[in-house]
């Protein structure tokens, strides 16, 4: 997790400073406290952290850990009562497992216009492996298969979401990834438009994104942006980052998917799978018929073959036919 702590301190640093001075910010589920240390000590833009944890074992270590850094207060607790300091200007939410438990303590406990960031490792449930799990833990039938990751990190989202709203507040994604073994998400927290939020089903029938399979509907999942693009213009590798040739090239990959940033994606073997087709054709190949037909092409995170586009299933079909036919 290492890697994952770098894009924290990366994006605690491209946040906008706040007027009135340094961010407060608390880790919920501190462990041993290095998310929320290394956040107060490496990025210069927080003045205070409280880091919690109720495991009497962990807390011993984490009282020790911040001991040693100005600003930084060790709080033995359970995560879902707020410590005294709340309101935060920034709360992490980083549980072993599901964050469902902490969400609404989460949401409620920062100021409007701060920031929540929350990451979720029980991606068997997530991503479709236990869909039962799923519809009881976040109240939304979960997409199965390779788009599973994503559509995982879309059942949070639609989640945190509507938790967000029955709280009187909303949420909105500066970044959020699905990455390894889990998926998280930095929300930044408000005042309700008016404007319903963009959560709603996928009914595989009328659905003209890439292939979710045939089992549907699935959801409520969020389909809106994933990224902020002023946010991901403005991150960079700290000098102090843990893995920084790993984080150099994640940061590549999301400066080029925020220009298409849309609900799932394309990969090229699949589609050649399923349109038996007897070889895909090249990313670039792709890539040029798309843009030569006026439609947006971008690589993502998510896979190393996959792309997103705004051109519709069919069009996106119809070119690999055309480029990747018998020849």
């Amino acid at each position: 997790m290492a890697g994952d702590r770098d894009l924290a301190v990366a994006f605690a640093r491209a946040l906008t400073p706040l007027a009135s001075g340094l961010r407060s910010g608390w880790e919920m589920t501190a462990a041993t406290g290095v998310r929320g240390l290394r956040l107060l000590n490496e990025t210069g833009a927080f003045g205070s952290f409280v880091l919690s944890e109720s495991n009497p074992e962990a807390f011993r270590v984490l009282s020790e850990n911040a001991r040693r850094l100005p600003g930084a207060r060790a709080f033995e607790g359970d995560a879902r009562t707020p410590p005294p300091e709340t309101p935060f200007d920034y709360v992490d939410l980083d549980p072993y497992g599901s964050p469902a438990p902490f969400a609404r303590t989460a949401l409620g406990s920062v100021r409007m216009g701060g920031v929540v960031a929350v990451t979720a490792t029980d991606m068997m449930v997530l991503a479709g492996a236990q869909p039962v799990a799923c519809v009881h833990r976040y109240d939304a039938r979960p997409v199965r298969g390779r788009l599973g990751p994503e559509g995982g990190l879309r059942v949070l989202l639609g989640y945190l979401s509507r938790t967000a709203d029955s709280l009187g507040r909303s949420v909105r994604p500066l970044l959020a990834y699905s990455r390894d073994h889990y998926v998280r998400a930095y929300l930044e927290v408000g005042t309700p438009s008016g404007e319903p939020a963009p959560v709603d089903r996928i009914d595989p029938e009328r659905w003209e994104g890439p292939w979710v399979g045939d089992r549907g509907p699935y959801g409520p999942l969020w389909l809106g942006p994933l990224l902020d693009a002023s946010i991901v213009e403005r991150l960079e590798v700290p000098k102090d980052a843990a893995r920084p040739e790993e984080l150099g090239r994640f940061l590549e990959r999301l400066r080029e998917e925020v220009s298409v940033d849309r609900p799932f994606y394309f990969e090229a073997n699949v589609l050649a799978s399923r349109l038996g087709l007897p070889a895909p054709p090249s990313l670039r190949s792709i890539e040029e018929g798309l843009r030569s037909l006026g439609f947006r092409f971008a690589r993502t995170h998510a896979r190393p073959e996959g792309f997103r586009t705004d051109a519709p299933r069919a069009k996106v079909e119809e070119l690999l036919r055309r480029i990747g036919g018998p020849r």
